[in-house]
């Protein structure tokens, strides 16, 4: 494929799988960049073709998010837009770990599209946890977040932040979309990633989640990657430069009520026994069986999703219903363990 209008970093990842089959389905040339591309390409591609893609559309390109231009040839002076799904999603990393790729390396993905001739819109994924944090965090708040939420999560906040000034000050036309909890696809439940929530349906289905986190208000709200997709897809298009888009599902259920749901699909016990979060905190991470990083997701907070909503309404795209997507993604992970 020559003449992509479309560059995607982080297209080996749960969103990227997805999103990219989206792109070329809607006649996008999409070019994604990828580590060790010779061995990677033939794999990528019928991964493409399987989910309803056009492979045809696709070049895979050799590149790094951590080096400058991005490790990538001349030639792409035909790309519009540019998204940038590229991070280090795990817990335990270390600060300078997790800052070389969701901070830096995200900022090269700014610096790259501020190169193009015609850039339509650069397109950062976040995380809809960003609202918990304002603006502006200076040396020692940063530090403070890093200590209290751990470098994953503070570390997606940071680049949240540096990645916006970045954009304004480059003259970058960009948009941040924040999703939630991704779950699977929303009709087969597939996934490729069990962190998180879908580790805790997991140990749910083997007995050995031993109590719910929280307590009753305690809301985790999820997103189906093939909506986050389509969402992610008409972003350039539909969403107005510099807004940020909260890509979530307002229905989904408190998370005591969908562990009880999703254990009662899948004939388990849910345990009876709650743990509030501050308890949580203050308890060893080997008597809970909690991954101390988790702990800041455990919140009642709201998030402001009208601009998300105004988006879908303009590309017509209707959020997939939320129980029969967790149940599906439920019988995936559950198949899978």
């Amino acid at each position: 494929m020559k003449d992509p209008d479309t560059l995607v970093v982080g297209a080996t990842g749960l969103i990227g799988r997805w999103l990219v089959p989206e792109l070329t389905r809607q006649g996008r040339g999409v070019a994604v960049l990828v580590r060790r591309a010779a061995a990677r390409e033939a794999e990528l591609r019928s991964w493409v073709t399987a989910h309803g893609g056009d492979a045809g559309r696709l070049s895979v390109l050799d590149g790094d998010l951590t080096k400058p231009g991005l490790g990538l040839p001349g030639g792409l002076d035909t790309v519009r837009d540019v998204y940038n799904l590229g991070a280090r999603f795990d817990f335990g990393l270390d600060r300078a770990e997790a800052r070389r790729v969701n901070v830096d390396g995200a900022l090269e993905v700014v610096r790259w599209t501020s190169g193009l001739p015609g850039a339509r819109r650069l397109v950062h994924l976040s995380g809809y946890r960003v609202a918990a944090v304002r603006d502006g965090l200076g040396a020692a708040e940063l530090a403070a977040l890093y200590r209290k939420a751990g470098a994953y999560e503070a570390s997606k906040v940071e680049a949240d932040q540096a990645v916006r000034a970045a954009a304004r000050e480059l003259g970058v036309p960009y948009n941040t979309v924040n999703p939630s909890s991704v779950i699977g696809d929303s009709a087969t439940g597939e996934t490729t990633q069990t962190l998180g929530l879908g580790q805790m349906v997991r140990d749910l289905h083997r007995g050995a989640l031993p109590a719910l986190p929280g307590d009753r208000r305690t809301w985790v709200p999820v997103v189906t990657v093939d909506h986050l997709a389509r969402l992610l897809a008409a972003v350039p298009e539909h969403a107005a430069p510099g807004e940020a888009l909260w890509a979530l599902d307002e229905g989904t259920p408190p998370l005591h009520d969908l562990i009880r749901l999703v254990a009662a699909h899948l004939d388990v016990r849910a345990p009876r026994l709650s743990v509030p979060a501050g308890l949580l905190r203050r308890l060893p991470a080997g008597l809970t069986g909690a991954d101390p990083e988790t702990l800041s997701f455990l919140s009642a907070d709201r998030y402001p999703t009208d601009s998300a909503r105004r988006l879908e309404a303009a590309a017509g795209l209707t959020p997939p219903p939320v129980l029969p997507a967790l149940r599906a993604w439920a019988d995936h992970l559950t198949r899978a363990s």
